[in-house]
């Protein structure tokens, strides 16, 4: 049996929803069937992601830094949860924030490493409307490659975004929570709702609805996936074996995190118990089913082409959450302050390794979706790290900085690499402009492309 060839671009669409496709072996970049509704815009098969995960209050890096350079060496402790992963990530030493570091504006540094990490800027101490930093590098590259994409960018978080108010030490809370930067004056505020997001990706204009139709659909509080299900049964008929395999488990994986996202709302609504931190309606308690409903949301969009830059704040700079769930009682800022006490390094280490299991959760859901060449984890740059290396020294070099995937095959990974002391952070960043069709030759600081 033959089967028609349908665009890379097609959605599934009913009452106020639109749901894009993965890669399938049917699409094709010129080619339109099944009268299913498509978005105009071309895509390559298998596009480069990239996407910047920050971890607050730095490492604690004896149990972060491998002893051995090159191929050969040892996961140390906080990054063994990866060990499975790591033919397909590299941990780069040596690199430094020098945006971060005080040149004469005293403390603040928790502030300036979030402020500076995507920037590589310097910010201006204030705690008023007079904020200045830098553009970000997923915002200039979403101002790049978003139109190839729904989405130009996504950014996400656990904690909320604040626009103002004196947060560390006499700088604005806009640089203690937002690391994204559309211009030197505007942060771009993250979602940290899990419900919103899958909204954004999934529901149909708004604007398109009739008011009886809105009614409707909220009346009958349906899957996204029962709104469009006529659709999907009329592409499911025409597809190819594989093809059919892999739109199943790719819808089963929607209502997987529906249900989740169902649970999560009972829970919260039916424990008394008051959270350790502000929850907004409609984020779970529970950190860890948080963070994995974010980075499900990223995966869903990686895979879908909605977008393919993302940035994740698992906590906002100097983070104090505490971590009953392992076994740390203590504020995550309080003990990364360990003052060499070797029970708060212990610590510190912890949370290190809880945050590294669930990274790992990630890198795995990733892993496990085949595109035409690779899988998702493949064909991604994920930067997962800090702009504080010792939380009790405040540093800003030598930082944890891990990067997970290939780029696509243009990335050699499998290794511990120790650049000069001092190499900019945003050499780094250079390197992924380039990867992902970007043509800059030089980006804030940067000195040259960082050899990957």
């Amino acid at each position: 049996m033959s089967h028609r060839a349908i665009s890379r671009r097609t959605v599934l669409r009913g009452i106020g929803a639109a749901v894009a496709l993965p890669v399938l072996e049917a699409m094709s970049p010129n080619r339109f069937a099944f009268g299913l509704p498509s978005l105009a815009t071309p895509a390559q098969a298998n596009p480069v992601r990239m996407m910047f995960v920050y971890l607050p209050n730095g490492q604690h890096m004896p149990d972060w830094t491998p002893e051995a350079v090159g191929s050969d060496f040892e996961l140390p402790p906080i990054l063994k949860n990866l060990e499975k992963f790591k033919g397909q990530m590299n941990v780069l030493s040596g690199l430094a924030l020098d945006g971060a570091r005080a040149h004469g504006d005293g403390p603040g540094d928790h502030a300036r490493a979030v402020a500076a990490f995507l920037t590589g800027a310097h910010p201006r101490k204030t705690d008023g409307s007079d904020i200045f930093n830098g553009v970000s590098i997923d915002q200039l590259a979403a101002s790049r490659i978003g139109h190839l994409t729904r989405l130009p960018s996504l950014e996400l978080g656990t904690e909320a975004s604040a626009p103002a108010g004196r947060c560390d030490s006499g700088y604005s809370c806009a640089y203690t929570s937002n690391m994204s930067w559309r211009t030197e004056t505007s942060p771009v505020a993250k979602e940290i709702d899990p419900a919103f997001v899958f909204d954004r990706l999934f529901k149909g204009s708004e604007m398109a609805l009739t008011p009886e139709e809105r009614e409707r659909r909220d009346r009958r509080r349906k899957s996204v996936l029962d709104f469009v299900a006529e659709d999907a049964k009329s592409l499911h008929q025409a597809l190819g074996a594989n093809d059919k395999r892999k739109l199943d488990e790719y819808l089963h994986g929607i209502r997987e995190i529906e249900q989740r996202l169902a649970k999560s709302e009972k829970l919260r609504h039916e424990d008394a118990e008051l959270p350790d931190l502000y929850r907004p309606e409609g984020v779970p308690r529970d950190y860890g089913e948080h963070l994995k409903l974010l980075m499900d949301m990223v995966v869903l969009a990686f895979q879908t082409d909605s977008t393919r830059v993302v940035t994740l704040m698992f906590g906002n700079a100097g983070s104090n959450r505490s971590y009953k769930q392992i076994g740390v009682a203590d504020g995550h800022h309080d003990v990364s302050h360990h003052g060499n006490s070797a029970e708060k390094q212990a610590k510190i280490s912890l949370i290190n390794q809880y945050h590294s299991q669930l990274f790992a959760y990630f890198l795995e859901r990733l892993n496990s979706i085949q595109e035409p060449t690779g899988s998702l984890l493949d064909n991604s740059m994920i930067v997962y790290g800090s702009g504080i290396g010792d939380g009790n020294r405040h540093n800003h070099d030598d930082l944890p900085i891990l990067l997970a995937g290939r780029g696509g095959g243009s990335i050699e990974a499998g290794r511990h690499l120790r650049f000069a002391r001092n190499t900019p952070l945003t050499n780094l960043y250079l390197t992924m402009l380039n990867k992902v069709g970007v043509a800059e030759t030089k980006f804030s600081d940067s000195t040259s492309p960082l050899p990957l």
